[in-house]
This record gives C-alpha cells, sequence and structure tokens, in this order.
C-alpha cells in the first residue's frame, strides 16, 4: 500500500490515512480544544460536554450532541 507524500521544503512527510476519520468522530477530554471547540458549536459550557459525555457513556461527538440537543429540548 502506498502512502501519500507531501513535499516540504526540507523533507519528504508521509501522511497517514488511517486513524484520522476515528479521531475526528470522538472528543477527548483530556484535550481542552475539543471540548471547548464542541462546546462553542452547541452554545454550551465545557461542563456540559463532560456531563454530556458522563451520562451517555461514549466518547462518540454524535452521541453527545444528540444527548445536549434532547436535553435543551425537554428544558423548553
Amino acid at each position: 500500500m502506498l502512502l501519500p507524500i507531501v513535499y516540504n521544503k526540507t523533507r519528504f512527510i508521509i501522511m497517514a490515512t488511517r486513524g484520522t476519520k476515528v479521531e475526528r468522530k470522538s472528543v477527548n477530554s483530556s484535550q481542552p480544544y475539543e471540548v471547548k471547540y464542541l462546546a462553542e458549536k452547541l452554545g454550551v459550557s465545557s461542563q456540559a460536554i463532560v456531563g454530556a459525555k458522563r451520562a451517555t457513556g461514549s466518547n462518540e461527538r454524535s452521541d453527545i450532541e444528540k444527548y445536549i440537543k434532547e436535553k435543551s429540548k425537554s428544558k423548553k
């Protein structure tokens, strides 16, 4: 299997073809920028994102978004 190569000024960089999609689908609590991004996207606090992760028992971004949206609908 050939990997895509990106030419940099000083070196060749072999780009990963696996793992990138999995990384985008999950939210890592130990990476504050991921939690902050999702919190801003959904209009909630970072604590709400961490709470949603605990409540759903999942790191999947789609599960967390779904939980937050359902919770906000039930408040109204």
